[in-house]
């Protein structure tokens, strides 16, 4: 969902066409697997179009390829800190450190759960998307 809510919030943007935006697993559990049905749904209620995308694991060559990784939560922070080269480590961040309602906060997994708990992420990934989005918008507009 953070993948289809950032490219949103960045489309009507000048940069739009210069930010290189890609969501990737930790494990493999999902690889080559579509979203999860409430997660395309719930993000399709708010003007999200994620049902073409296709989960990936993380590969050794995006450390170095993105400025920014950003998790949800501080597992996948740990998880990506253990097996990041130490040059790619300070790129590594949680989403919602660039919130504002939810700052700092983790975003809760909610595979397998209701559709209330994709909304509740929802609302917390707009929140941290949304701080991404100023601040590149910001940092690349110049």
């Amino acid at each position: 969902m953070a993948e289809g809510v950032l490219r949103h919030k960045l489309a009507a943007t000048p940069i739009a066409a210069t930010i290189e935006i890609d969501s990737v697993g930790t494990h493999d559990y999902h690889v080559g697997k579509p979203p999860f049905a409430l997660a395309v749904e719930t993000a399709k209620k708010r003007g999200y179009d994620i049902q073409h995308l296709v989960a990936r694991r993380i590969s050794p060559g995006d450390f170095d390829h993105f400025d920014m990784i950003l998790a949800l939560d501080l597992a996948n922070i740990n998880h990506l800190k253990k097996i990041a080269p130490t040059r790619a480590k300070p790129k590594i961040e949680l989403l919602l450190e660039y919130g504002d309602a939810f700052h700092g906060m983790e975003v809760p997994d909610p595979y397998g759960g209701p559709q209330k708990g994709f909304e509740t992420a929802l609302d917390m990934i707009e929140d941290g998307c949304g701080g991404v989005a100023e601040l590149l918008s910001h940092r690349f507009a110049r």
